[in-house]
């Protein structure tokens, strides 16, 4: 049966594809207490089992850096994964666990570029988000810093900034200056909003997507992930053969 054939099928879901496919997941914020993500160890180590149970090999998490509420640094972040490996590995939790960032892009981000303290993920990939009001005035500006120093930016959930969802273009117009694209899979689940899931669909539809991830701060998200493993465009998405996560397992 083709993808539109299933689709449009009465059930409206699939199969629950196997997370294997995608290998790594490379947003979360599991970290214990430093963001708004885990709040404490325990917690941190049944998300990770629960990655674990669903296929996932590797984890890379994300920490928020945002001076204004997260004021993490590599230093910090470090530390911080280091303390749930070992914890991992005591729990006996069969996952690759590795630390990049999640950075707001504002001054503070630029500062740090300037003075090559960024954390990064695969091939010098460097996670980055947008404010969900507005296109920041100094966006282009600063991802070309990025990029001449080096770096392959990543735009997090680019399907959840709204000020595009009557654009979509505009996140066309960052492919065409090399910034990779990642798209939440909760997002699909129409839990953020309907408005949130159709740009995601579409994104899907053009063939924008270089990566999938959980986003994930607490058990709910992760719920919601196994329940979207029915969907059509998630099968579509990791069906694509466009997808880099598999390529972190290296």
């Amino acid at each position: 049966m083709s993808f539109i054939q299933r689709l449009f099928s009465k059930r409206g879901s699939l199969e629950p594809i196997d997370l294997s496919l995608v290998g790594a997941d490379m947003h979360s914020h599991l970290i214990p207490g430093i963001d708004d993500g885990s709040p404490n160890m325990d917690a941190t180590l049944a998300l990770l089992h629960r990655f674990s149970e669903l296929g996932y090999k590797k984890v890379i998490t994300t920490p928020h850096v945002m001076v204004d509420y997260y004021r993490n640094d590599s230093g910090i972040i470090l530390s911080g994964l280091q303390r749930v490996q070992e914890a991992a590995k005591k729990a006996g939790i069969p996952l690759q666990i590795e630390a990049a960032a999640e950075y707001f892009l504002d001054e503070h981000f630029s500062h740090l570029i300037d003075n090559n303290d960024v954390l990064t993920f695969g091939k010098k990939y460097v996670l980055f988000e947008l404010p969900f009001m507005s296109e920041p005035i100094m966006l282009k500006s600063v991802l070309f810093k990025l990029q001449m120093a080096g770096y392959q930016p990543v735009l997090a959930h680019a399907e959840r900034y709204v000020f595009w969802h009557k654009e979509l273009n505009k996140i066309k117009d960052l492919i065409d200056r090399d910034v990779f694209i990642q798209l939440n899979i909760n997002s699909l689940t129409g839990g953020y909003s309907p408005q949130v899931q159709k740009a995601g669909e579409t994104m899907i539809d053009r063939g924008w997507v270089d990566f999938i991830g959980s986003d994930c701060h607490h058990p709910g998200h992760l719920e919601s992930l196994t329940q979207a493993r029915t969907l059509p465009y998630l099968h579509k998405v990791i069906e694509s053969g466009r997808l880099k996560n598999l390529e972190l397992l290296d």
